[in-house]
């Protein structure tokens, strides 16, 4: 490329940089089309020009670049205005118009046609709905009801927030007139049931969403069957297949898509095993292997975490009564958190889903990050593919940042299949990572490690109320087990929780599909994370009960029962943690009150009233005495 100083060999090398786009080596393939395009005057022929243009501009928009492919397309237009090239002459298309003035004509439309379409997917990237929205009208004046122009207004419908209309516009959409993935490289049915997918995860139709991707991986499937049976048909020689058709096989993004659906309906295991498969080929991408971690940590926790570690669940305080009659015992449950093995003495390289191989893709993900960079959010979205060949688009950018893009805005990471990182989301990102590390380094016992993911996570600059409430309940659960208990109640200062949102804040969001994924998220959250507070008064309490555990490791009864009122105070009795519960009979055993100890343990609540006590000590209690000399766990409900 060096060499090239003149359009000598400028066929050539454009040949060369087509068959890198089959490739997907967009990167080499740019660095040729911006090389000849230095040359773009000189050429004798219009037709070619526009034709290396139209590379660019595709090439642009698969590398997530549409200011550039914008440029391009205004070049273009004014190429096809004047219908001259450089030395005034008529062109060679637009040579002998009396008998060609038809095709003249034709060809003219079709290529404004593509170029509208072009500037859809450029507008529908940088989510500029208002200029999108004026070159869908021209491209369905111009194209009509095809299935491109039908695509690409679904997409827009999408980013609007109008989902079920851009369900009905794909449903409209005649794929069966489509010119088959032999021809144009694209599996058009594989797409229709890919983005039916991401409209219902974006609807929050989860279970709906995983339906249409199993299908689209039929469909993938069944043209790469086809492909082979050709190749193998042709001999050994030659495959006989288009070249264009290294670009049918789509197997990897729909897999990463079926993960992510599987993760959210709550089979972790499943998603696991699809993530899996898709992060071999898209190792680069950090955003990807926070999905798998968070797989290993939904496989370890269960349905309930509280159940699956050991804590009592409100109506399993009690969990054995020994002996009978005035010997009887009762055995509470057991508190004990750390320490737990998980991968039963396999390595824990090997990719299972385990909390070790957990710990190891988090620090895959934080080491992927730029040195430079601060914090992150953690988004839940989808890779849509784009048809490149005819301009048809399906939903892209599902994954795609949150915002509108400003002068300045960068892309620092690539993560394919989805949309690269851009500097908000890097930070965001950077945020939810340190705090699933720290989480899984308090469930692997490692409480230093642990300390510094959670002293990490509260320095950032942007973080959130959410990240910034589990991190000081990390930070402070790391410090009592390193027996740091001073610096501990520092972290556990209710005045430290002041916001508990799950989803991502309102000035992050776009006024279209984020707003609407967003809302669903936080909707589904709330019926997940059954553990996590609702409120920030619950976050307060929750706090409050920590504290009250912490001043019981040092031996401060009475800040201890400060805390505990006050905390009971803030939540429905009903909402009362059974940490909080233990605390209040660890209290009372402490306070020589045993009698009320049985009792709060017999109602399971909190503090029984005095007169309630006094009839019930009248009569014979069937519990004698308490087998336990513990102090409440530490760790109330934070896990995320």
């Amino acid at each position: 490329m060096d060499g090239l100083d003149d359009v000598e060999n400028s066929m050539l090398y454009y040949n060369q940089a087509i068959i890198l786009y089959h490739l997907r080596q967009y990167t080499e393939a740019i660095s040729i089309g911006e090389k000849l395009y230095q040359f773009i005057e000189p050429f004798a022929e219009e037709k070619f020009a526009q034709a290396l243009c139209f590379l660019l501009v595709d090439l642009y928009l698969l590398t997530y670049q549409p200011e550039k492919a914008l440029l391009l397309l205004a070049v273009l237009e004014k190429m096809i205005s004047q219908g001259n090239n450089k030395n005034g002459k008529p062109s060679e298309a637009y040579k002998d118009a009396s008998n060609q003035k038809v095709d003249t004509g034709v060809m003219v439309e079709a290529t404004k046609s593509k170029i509208h379409q072009c500037k859809v997917r450029a507008y529908v990237q940088m989510k500029s709905l208002k200029a999108c929205k004026r070159e869908i009208k021209s491209v369905m004046n111009t194209a009509g009801n095809s299935a491109p122009s039908l695509f690409l207004k679904s997409n827009f419908e999408y980013l609007r927030g109008n989902y079920r209309k851009a369900v009905k516009l794909l449903n409209s959409a005649n794929i069966t007139d489509h010119p088959g993935f032999l021809s144009t490289g694209e599996c058009i049915r594989c797409m229709f049931w890919n983005n039916l997918g991401c409209i219902h995860f974006a609807m929050g139709k989860h279970n709906l969403g995983i339906f249409y991707f199993k299908k689209a991986l039929q469909e993938n499937d069944a043209a790469c069957v086809q492909l082979a049976g050709m190749s193998m048909d042709q001999g050994k020689k030659f495959s006989g297949r288009p070249m264009s058709t290294l670009l049918t096989n789509k197997r990897y993004e729909l897999l990463h898509n079926c993960g992510i659906q599987l993760l959210h309906i709550g089979r972790p295991l499943a998603a696991f095993e699809c993530l899996m498969e898709a992060v071999q080929v898209y190792h680069s991408n950090p955003r990807l292997w926070l999905r798998l971690a968070e797989c290993c940590i939904a496989a370890n926790k269960g349905t309930s975490e509280q159940e699956t570690r050991g804590l009592p669940s409100k109506k399993g305080i009690v969990q054995s009564i020994l002996g009978q009659g005035y010997h009887q015992k009762i055995v509470l449950a057991s508190q004990s958190m750390q320490n737990t093995v998980y991968n039963d003495g396999q390595s824990s390289a090997i990719p299972v889903a385990s909390m070790e191989f957990a710990a190891i893709c988090l620090r895959n993900a934080l080491l992927l990050l730029p040195e430079d960079q601060q914090e992150t959010k953690k988004d839940n979205g989808l890779r849509n593919f784009n048809q490149s060949g005819s301009g048809e688009t399906g939903n892209e950018n599902t994954e795609a940042c949150s915002g509108k893009p400003h002068e300045g805005d960068k892309f620092l990471v690539p993560g394919p299949p989805s949309s690269p990182l851009r500097k908000e989301e890097l930070d965001n990102l950077r945020c939810s990572i340190l705090a699933g590390s720290a989480y899984v380094a308090l469930a692997l016992g490692d409480n230093l490690m642990a300390l510094n993911h959670a002293e990490n996570l509260l320095q950032q600059t942007k973080l959130s109320g959410s990240l910034k409430f589990l991190g000081h309940l990390y930070a402070a659960e790391s410090l009592i087990s390193l027996d740091r208990i001073s610096d501990a109640i520092t972290h556990l200062n209710p005045e430290n929780v002041t916001d508990v949102f799950l989803g991502v804040s309102s000035n992050e969001q776009d006024q279209g599909s984020d707003r609407g994924e967003n809302e669903q998220m936080e909707n589904s959250g709330k019926q997940i994370l059954q553990c996590y507070p609702n409120s920030v008064s619950s976050a307060c309490a929750m706090m409050l009960f920590n504290l009250g555990s912490a001043y019981c490791l040092r031996s401060e009864y009475d800040k201890a029962r400060k805390c505990l009122h006050q905390a009971a105070s803030m939540v429905n009795p009903k909402e009362i943690p059974p940490e909080g519960i233990l605390l209040a009979v660890y209290l009372e055993l402490q306070n020589g009150n045993t009698q009320l100890a049985l009792q709060i343990i017999k109602r399971n609540q909190l503090l029984p009233s005095l007169k309630a006590l006094s009839s019930d000590i009248k009569k014979k209690s069937v519990f004698q005495s308490i087998q336990t000399v513990q102090p409440p766990p530490f760790n109330t409900v934070q896990r995320k």
